[in-house]
């Protein structure tokens, strides 16, 4: 039998909370003390290698073990990269490469810098199968729409990051990759039957835990066939049944952000993490959207008061805090025995190997002088984040600085209105390269591409999302947004150089016709 104090530091135990600032505040250090197991960094609280890695040695000096993690998958989505891009090509990028000793060698260098920097736990790979492009939730985060692709590179992706001393965390289970919602917002849901879950989702959480994952992150979504009530994170029957005792998972089971919309705005934050913990998690992830100071000890009240209340036994608090605590101490082995440093060249050259280009883009490189370059940039999702470099312009512009640039977004391109005149006019006489990000599910970025390219033929088109068919002939595809695989396209488009890229067949690629419905 536990006393309420006892209860209240496994509650502290369980939970790992986000904070402001890139120095640790008091309030953090003091829940620390009271038994805090773990915390979660995010870009706001990452300035220079060196001053995170003061910060978590100031967190640890509270507490040897604690578990320091991350929400850095490399591409498109960094933490540890935010302000610069990552100098690594992501998920979708390896997988359309498919060398799996590639995925590990990337892997284990970002392993590298996250070690350096006092990481233990990284909220990565992620494991979704991209079944459904149109949908546009996971997009290049995932490696491919193939189910035995998808798990060979989350296994050579996890064994390379732990290779470097640094825990893999593989998300989001049942499978986040067929769902049209996005859950910081709302609940989405992954209307599959059973078999298909078993066939197409599955199979890369199965190599997850084959490979030696020890952390897995439930997802905010509704899987009706499997628990139509329950969203995974707060479901017994996908928890406990389905991930535990069927596919004999024994490691940790930390929640996507419990603050999310998805689960939030029906339970509140407290009544989610009560769910999540009797569902069968064991940490619960909180404060990449609300880092207010108080939330910590919130959640221990309502994990305590549930448990005084009978809604949560008490047997499944302590089992949730052994798991973490059982956790903390491998950890803290894999840390402490790794070795190695990252190799600067490891994710460039990787983001090389993954362009793909039409002959026609060929043909016309390298580029006869500064080019003139126009971005169509949509809005990302939280995931991304607004603070990340992307675009090619800036690249292109080191290598050749009088380089011209412009980016558009949705709002200055309104339906049924011409292109603005202006938007061309700087390329005159010069090379034009039009840079997208998954062209294919923005009407407005078609549309606009549309009519660029009928007005130069010659537009070279840069493709820096998911691959689809696009207008005009000369194309390159970086499968993915990451800093690496810019400075890998600004490279080829400067130096014509393309030891590694390979021909698109071009029926992958079609032209898009001038009276295409683009709607």
């Amino acid at each position: 039998m536990h006393n309420e104090k006892e209860l209240r530091r496994l509650a502290l135990g369980v939970l790992q909370p986000g904070f402001v600032g890139t120095t640790a505040p008091e309030w953090l250090l003091d829940c620390l003390r009271d038994g805090l197991g773990s915390v979660v960094l995010f870009s706001r609280n990452i300035e220079t290698p060196e001053q995170v890695a003061a910060l978590t040695a100031r967190l640890r000096a509270e507490n040897p073990e604690l578990v320091i993690a991350i929400d850095e998958e490399s591409g498109d989505v960094t933490r540890i990269e935010s302000r610069t891009g990552s100098s690594r090509p992501g998920n979708h990028a390896l997988g359309y490469l498919d060398d799996t000793a590639t995925t590990h060698a990337v892997a284990q260098d970002l392993g590298h810098t996250l070690r350096a920097a006092g990481v233990s736990l990284d909220y990565a790979p992620s494991a979704d199968v991209n079944s459904n492009p149109d949908k546009p939730i996971i997009g290049v985060r995932s490696f491919g729409a193939d189910p035995g692709t998808v798990a060979r590179h989350t296994s050579a992706w996890i064994r390379g990051l732990q290779s470097a001393g640094v825990a893999a965390c593989a998300k989001h289970f049942p499978g986040h990759g067929d769902v049209a919602v996005d859950s910081h917002h709302g609940l989405p849901v992954y209307e599959a039957p059973v078999d298909d879950i078993a066939r197409q989702a599955l199979p890369p959480f199965r190599a997850a835990i084959a490979a030696g994952v020890r952390a897995m992150m439930s997802g905010h979504l509704l899987v009706p066939a499997l628990d139509p009530d329950s969203p995974a994170t707060l479901s017994r029957r996908i928890l406990t049944t389905l991930l535990r005792e069927e596919l004999g998972y024994e490691g940790l089971i930390v929640t996507d952000a419990i603050e999310m919309g998805a689960v939030a705005d029906q339970y509140g934050i407290e009544g989610a993490a009560v769910r999540a913990l009797a569902a069968g998690a064991d940490a619960i992830c909180v404060g990449g959207e609300n880092a207010d100071p108080d939330i910590p000890r919130r959640l221990a009240d309502a994990l305590v008061a549930a448990v005084l209340a009978g809604d949560l036994p008490a047997e499944r608090l302590a089992d949730a805090a052994r798991r973490v605590a059982e956790f903390a101490t491998w950890s803290t082995a894999l840390r402490e025995n790794a070795t190695g440093a990252p190799d600067p060249f490891v994710g460039l050259d990787a983001a090389r190997r993954a362009i793909r280009l039409t002959e026609a883009a060929r043909t016309r490189l390298p580029l006869t002088g500064a080019a003139h370059v126009v971005e169509l940039a949509p809005r990302t999702n939280l995931a991304i984040g607004k603070e990340t470099p992307w675009g090619l312009a800036a690249p292109l512009r080191a290598r050749t600085p009088a380089t011209t640039s412009l980016q558009l977004r949705e709002e200055d391109l309104p339906a049924d209105v011409p292109l603005p005149a202006g938007v061309l006019a700087p390329a005159e006489g010069r090379p034009l390269v039009v840079v997208v990000r998954d062209a294919g599910r923005h009407a407005w970025m078609r549309r606009a591409l549309t009519d660029i390219v009928r007005t130069r033929p010659d537009a070279l088109v840069v493709e820096t999302g998911l691959p689809g068919p696009l207008p005009g002939e000369a194309h390159v595809c970086t499968h993915g947004a990451s800093t690496a695989s810019a400075q890998a396209v600004a490279a080829l488009l400067t130096d014509g150089s393309a030891p590694h890229a390979y021909d698109i067949p071009q029926q992958a690629s079609p032209a898009v016709p001038a009276s295409a419905d683009l709607t």
